[in-house]
């Protein structure tokens, strides 16, 4: 597969434009400050080993998928067909253990590179399985212009614009739910082929990533992974399920959209009596992923492999 999908797809519904706001990962104050951040256009990278979702088209979207380069890294936008990429370990280093990974990108565009391959990359190295979920996307303008326009405006105006009931605004997923359940059924349905303990798929997300990894939790059905990541996400408080899948949440203390909101998320789980670890970095920004930086907030990779060994997730089943 060449990556070159033309089907219709995005965020749909009045929630659309406060989900933005609420969820961006765009790689920003300081993510890769070293690196150009100009928008580039660039050519759709082939994708051989990305598997189509099937979760269908959405009526409407009229622009094709497009990708850009920025920050030393990709990203691609009005994604139009989901598709699941895998990085599979080793057979010699396969725990059973297995991560779906949502990139971030405010539901605009997704952060491919640095919170996808590069971190599925390094999961298969410590003999996890990894799966980077390209979920459909809202609509942008086709134009390079028309679309750092549209990004202007809406970082412009994050500020000003209050934040939505997370719950409420999970509503406002069901594309990109549908497709993150789709992920977890096709992982389970070949787990013997790719060496996964289905009892062990858990889920990792960065930013709008980190609120589909929590929307999946909270409302994905039959997906129930089995351990979460949230990285830089949303933390205001949800009802807490009393299954409720170990959390692991990383985010920087100078993160420009999550860091002045509270940590009622983290609450949520402790009043569930459900295991929850945070790390609250000094440092980071927002959108740090796997970028090499100077802070400590680059070791929350390390930390997140631990946890899960922690949690007996890396020891390979008898």
């Amino acid at each position: 597969m060449n990556g070159k999908i033309r089907r219709s797809g995005g965020l749909r519904g009045s929630m659309g434009l406060a989900l933005v706001a609420f969820t961006l990962s765009i790689a920003t104050a300081g993510a890769a400050a070293a690196q150009n951040d100009k928008m580039t256009p660039i050519a759709i990278p082939a994708q051989p080993t990305a598997i189509a979702l099937g979760t269908g088209p959405l009526p409407g979207a009229t622009a094709p998928e497009s990708w850009h380069s920025q920050y030393g890294s990709v990203f691609a936008r009005n994604v139009t067909e989901a598709t699941l990429t895998p990085f599979l370990p080793d057979p010699a280093k396969a725990t059973g253990a297995a991560v779906i990974i949502a990139p971030g990108g405010g539901f605009r565009t997704l952060s491919m590179e640095n919170e996808g391959w590069d971190a599925a990359r390094a999961l298969a190295d410590k003999g996890v399985a990894a799966f980077v979920l390209k979920y459909r996307l809202n609509q942008t303008p086709p134009d390079m212009a028309g679309f750092e326009r549209s990004m202007q405006e809406m970082f412009s105006g994050t500020a000003q614009r209050p934040r939505p009931d997370p719950q409420a605004a999970m509503a406002g997923l069901a594309p990109q739910l549908a497709d993150s359940r789709a992920a977890f059924a096709l992982v389970r349905k070949r787990a013997a082929e790719w060496r996964v303990d289905p009892d062990r798929i858990g889920m990792l997300g960065f930013s709008a990533g980190a609120m589909l990894t929590l929307t999946t939790t909270l409302s994905g059905g039959d997906a129930k992974p089995a351990f979460i990541g949230l990285i830089y996400g949303p933390l205001s408080p949800v009802t807490t399920p009393a299954d409720a899948p170990p959390m692991f949440v990383a985010l920087a203390a100078d993160d420009p959209f999550f860091a002045n909101s509270g940590f009622g998320l983290i609450d949520s789980w402790r009043t569930a009596k459900r295991p929850a670890e945070f790390h609250l970095y000094e440092q980071g920004g927002h959108g740090f992923g796997m970028y090499p930086k100077t802070t400590t907030s680059t070791g929350w990779f390390d930390a997140y492999v631990r946890w899960i060994g922690m949690h007996g997730m890396l020891k390979p089943k008898a």
